[in-house]
């Protein structure tokens, strides 16, 4: 049986984990900041001090103020959402095909803003800079670990908040994002709903159901069973790699679908010669690009970092109260629903259409497309929102 390693052996190493590069740039280079807080207090009634989170932003602020664009990133995203920092850089942006001038985000309109979270999954990362468990508590001068206070969909927003707050942003014209980024999107809608005018949620939904907490529990698993994990306290340490890796793997599959696997991979065996039925050792094609993949992820990420953005997630209910009912009441802002059709995260069926449904009872108008039906399954909503390009442009500038 023929090899697929030569076909595929670059592809491992240059796709990052739940992104793909877009087929045009962001004209121009990018900047990455960072905004500073001397103390943050959480929803739970932690305390975080010197919180640091990385943003950037395309276009020009008018005015007023009032042509903000928000980008929210999904679950192993930064705010790298456009354009390059250098233009040797292999990529741009993981949504750089509907950001820039004449694009459906466009820049000589819009100024978008877009912020790395708290906790993100990359603080190894040197674009990347968040506060998190690995982070240096200023008060025992060691990285907090486990005793990092846990933080919500919620706390990102607030984060946020403070952080258009420091440029005086008053007015959102759009908040906008895929995945995580979505759960962030609808909760800016509850938050603050005089703030914000248009909510887009792309692949994503108003809750982490039950099904969906198993899932992200078993993300979380093969970090927590690693020896090396000791509990979080590793800093310093062996850090338990081979289950952030093997944690990291399980993302990358289950953020694509079966047709992907198929057209890219088949029974193809990862080595010429070797066939995988000849010895434990030898694999399937598929195997070797995701240890490739997930090792490359694991590099640049922190295993506490996944574990917190794990619980983020599976705590989400939009609004932050008692019912999905209640919490989709304190949305007003017209919304944007965008599903990829073979989204195996957040099934179309179980995520999206209800949401719909339940918006529109609630009196919000709802606009729902279905442009997004390639064959990668969740991941779509980032490598292939181009294709909700026009629907995406006329809802914006409504």
């Amino acid at each position: 049986m023929r090899s697929l390693a030569k076909r595929l052996g670059g592809l491992a190493l240059a796709a990052g984990l739940l992104c793909a590069a877009p087929a045009l740039a962001f004209e121009g280079l990018v900047e990455k900041k960072v905004f500073e807080m001397p103390s943050y207090t959480t929803v739970g009634g932690g305390t975080i001090k010197n919180v640091r989170i990385g943003w950037e932003s395309y276009g020009k602020l008018n005015d007023a103020r009032d042509n903000v664009i928000l980008v929210t990133h999904f679950f192993s995203g930064n705010s790298h959402a456009a354009g390059k920092y250098k233009m040797e850089d292999p990529a741009p942006g993981y949504w750089d095909s509907i950001i820039g001038p004449g694009k459906p985000l466009d820049t000589d309109k819009y100024f978008i803003v877009s912020s790395d979270t708290l906790v993100n999954l990359s603080p190894k990362d040197p674009t990347v800079t968040t506060t998190g468990p690995a982070s240096v508590n200023p008060d025992t001068g060691k990285p907090y670990g486990m005793s990092f206070p846990v933080v919500t969909i919620r706390d990102f927003v607030n984060v946020q908040k403070a952080l258009l707050d420091s440029l005086n942003v008053k007015s959102l014209h759009a908040v906008m994002g895929g995945s995580m980024g979505s759960l962030q999107a609808l909760e800016w809608g509850a938050a603050h709903p005089e703030m914000v005018k248009r909510v887009v949620a792309v692949i994503g939904g108003a809750e982490a159901d039950p099904f969906l907490i198993g899932w992200l529990n078993l993300w979380a698993a093969p970090i927590r069973v690693d020896p090396n994990w000791q509990g979080g306290d590793y800093y310093g340490k062996a850090e338990p790699k081979a289950g952030l890796t093997e944690a990291l793997k399980l993302v990358t599959l289950h953020a694509r679908h079966w047709k992907w696997a198929d057209a890219t991979f088949g029974r193809g065996w990862a080595e010429d010669g070797k066939d995988p039925a000849a010895s434990m050792n030898n694999q399937y094609a598929i195997e070797a690009w995701l240890d490739k993949a997930a090792a490359a992820r694991a590099a640049v990420s922190d295993a506490n970092h996944f574990l917190y953005l794990i619980k983020a997630n599976q705590t989400f209910l939009v609004g932050g109260g008692g019912s999905l009912d209640e919490g989709l009441a304190k949305i007003k802002a017209p919304v944007m629903l965008i599903p990829s059709a073979d989204d195996l995260v957040f099934p179309p069926e179980r995520a999206m259409r209800p949401l719909k449904e339940r918006l529109e009872k609630q009196g919000v108008a709802v606009t729902y497309t279905d442009a997004i039906t390639t064959s990668l399954g969740h991941l779509d909503g980032i490598a292939n929102i181009a294709k909700a390009g026009d629907a995406i442009s006329a809802f914006i500038g409504k």
